[in-house]
């Protein structure tokens, strides 16, 4: 609809800086951003997804896609031919290996993913642009504009060389609505006085790609996470560990624990990674992948962690709203999810005659939100209190994993994959149990 005034980084002729336009202007070009951008431009919005890297660039993250990520890709029209597909979940502790094919339902479909985040991200972004979107990349954005009243009416940004080093004047980027997703830092959130809520559950994950001969259609959870002190004395650590096969002879590593244990800040998870690839290596036969860089981490935002998901002109999505399942730490589903309800309200809200009426339809999201997914997440939340001892996680995983009824039953829970209407007597229970939780 809009037109930019000028181009990005340029400079009017009275020495002013340049000011672009659009509808919406998007923050991050993460899934949830890139996502947000391609819902937009569908509806015939004019929109500016303003990205801080160039692409192709990596991101911290296991890169398993659940049946209900994958559902999203498909409902955004995104072509998957050729990535890795999985079958199911394979999980190992207590001294018990289960495999479990992903659920059967009407509602998702009876397969997973597994896709690198350079590539993912990439796809999504061109993806957008093929859409209609205007993507800037290498343009870091350094805080909002505010009018009078505090509404958030747009932001500031310069462009960065390679290294992120600024390389050209600020520019202004004007919209009547601003979606941040630019992850779990926000510094758009923050700067609007939305801090990160103190009483959420925050994870962090580690990861690495190993080339490995193993070929597998199933993603690898290990409960128990064992590693090797100095003297190689078997130690049991809070967390659990990850092997995501990808399509080209790798797999994606991991490590992830919460910050209700009592281990979180003492515990040096990178050095714990090495030590626990050391230890399962006859299964794998795993090599580091110098190629794709070290052993990195990243913090994990959960269940909300930051609110209100809209306020004043501004629109969280993804990572910037805590949108992490506190079950598994998957978040790629969660901001899809978000990027096409939110995409919806926001178009819906700029056809509205009247201030008024639009504000009245954006202040919509964050209820929206939190009837779809406040009260599983609080389930998650009370589940990660509960495992926060390394106890409690290998009594659970002993007598539990023998039980596969009672895993499948989990399964559905963990990857909150539940028919939402009908299904089983599981699938009902499930969604009573999601709808009773409080949806702080």
């Amino acid at each position: 609809m809009s037109n930019s005034e000028t181009g990005a980084g340029a400079t009017l002729a009275s020495g002013t800086p340049a000011t672009e336009t659009a509808d919406v202007i998007v923050v991050g070009a993460g899934p949830g951003g890139s996502a947000t951008a391609a819902y937009l431009a569908d509806h015939g919005l004019d929109v500016l997804l303003l990205e801080k890297s160039a692409f192709p660039r990596d991101k911290i993250c296991g890169d398993g896609l659940t049946p209900r990520a994958t559902k999203e890709l498909i409902s955004l029209g995104v072509d998957t031919t050729g990535w890795q597909r999985t079958k199911g979940l394979r999980i190992k502790g207590g001294g018990h290996t289960l495999q479990l094919d992903w659920p059967e339902t009407d509602h998702f479909p009876s397969y997973g993913m597994v896709r690198t985040r350079a590539q993912l991200d990439e796809t999504l972004a061109r993806h957008a642009q093929s859409r209609g979107a205007r993507l800037e990349e290498r343009t870091s954005v350094t805080g909002p504009v505010l009018d009078a009243a505090g509404r958030v009416v747009g932001v500031t940004g310069r462009r960065v060389d390679e290294r992120g080093r600024a390389s050209g004047d600020t520019v202004t980027y004007r919209a009547p609505v601003v979606i941040a997703s630019d992850g779990v830092s926000s510094r758009l959130a923050t700067a609007v006085g939305r801090p990160k809520r103190e009483d959420r559950v925050m994870g962090v994950a580690v990861r690495a790609y190993y080339r490995t001969p193993r070929r597998d259609d199933y993603l690898e959870s290990h409960l128990e996470l064992w590693t090797r002190d100095d003297s190689g004395n078997r130690i049991l650590m809070p967390g659990y560990g990850w092997l995501f096969p990808l399509e080209d002879g790798r797999t994606n590593v991991g490590l992830g624990t919460l910050d209700t244990t009592s281990a979180f800040q003492k515990t040096d998870y990178k050095d714990v990674m090495r030590r626990w690839v050391e230890d399962i290596d006859a299964d794998w036969h795993l090599e580091h992948d110098d190629s794709a860089g070290p052993i990195r981490g990243a913090a994990l935002p959960m269940g909300f962690n930051r609110s209100p998901l809209y306020a004043d002109g501004l629109l969280l999505v993804g990572d910037a709203g805590g949108m992490v399942n506190p079950f598994n730490g998957e978040g790629i589903d969660y901001a899809l999810e978000a990027a096409r309800v939110g995409a919806e309200l926001v178009a819906q809200a700029l056809a509205r005659p009247s201030d008024a009426e639009r504000e009245r339809v954006l202040a919509t999201y964050p209820k929206v939100m939190k009837d779809e997914l406040g009260g599983y997440f609080t389930l998650g939340r009370w589940f990660a209190h509960a495992i926060g001892n390394p106890e409690v996680m290998r009594l659970a995983t002993k007598y539990g994993l023998p039980r596969t009824t009672l895993m499948k039953f989990l399964l559905k829970v963990m990857a909150n994959l539940a028919e939402p209407h009908g299904g089983t007597a599981g699938d009902r229970l499930i969604t009573a149990l999601s709808k009773m939780a409080p949806a702080a």
